[in-house]
């Protein structure tokens, strides 16, 4: 079966689930999306490593990863593969020693991996046609509208500073809060403090 490949394009709060999140897949080569809804903290681990950011400690996907590297495992790619009464299933391929071997996962675990490594991710024509998106004018706004919507839980929302308070504050004490945030091991506003102090730079 012909594997197509996949690029992440956003993620966002879900109307539909309270404390959950959408994953937007986009076709690389098309003009379809596949909207997957993740749980909070696997959306969490996919924005810390999409924005770079270095915890404190390490996290359990970033411990999978030490792990692999450790007893020399590789990882090939990812591809989402099935799609049973609206749940999605995942494989992480991987090798060691030339022989390749494939380990069940949730995509967002198997995203959140595949990050780490930086392999490509992937999935079949037939999931794109029961519960891609394909991209009209209207929901290309709606998409665009997705993308540029900030990763956040609803009670994140409200302690987060708003752009225009982070505006107003030192360079010294933006260093303080981002060292709090990464403490506290809150990444989403620790990317948000991070932004800011670049765009100082």
């Amino acid at each position: 079966m012909e594997k197509i490949k996949l690029e992440i394009l956003g993620l966002s709060s879900s109307q539909s689930q309270s404390g959950s999140f959408a994953l937007v897949l986009g076709e690389s080569s098309g003009n379809r999306r596949l909207p997957i809804i993740i749980g909070m903290f696997e959306a969490q681990a996919i924005a810390i490593e999409i924005e770079k950011i270095v915890p404190n400690r390490p996290m359990t996907h970033d411990l999978f990863k030490s792990f692999a590297y450790s007893l020399g495992f590789e990882i090939n790619e990812i591809i989402i593969s099935d799609l049973k009464e609206g749940v999605f299933f995942a494989k992480i391929v991987c090798n060691r020693d030339g022989d390749v071997f494939e380990i069940d996962s949730r995509p967002s675990d198997a995203i959140a991996i595949g990050l780490r490594f930086n392999v490509p991710i992937y999935t079949f024509e037939s999931i794109l046609t029961e519960a891609g998106i394909v991209l009209s004018d209207d929901t290309e706004e709606e998409m665009t509208k997705l993308q540029k919507t900030e990763e956040k839980a609803p009670a994140e929302v409200a302690k987060a500073p708003s752009l225009d308070q982070l505006d107003s504050l030192t360079s010294d004490k933006l260093q303080e809060m981002l060292n709090e945030a990464l403490d506290k091991e809150d990444y989403e506003r620790a990317a948000k403090i991070r932004d800011e102090m670049n765009k100082r730079n």
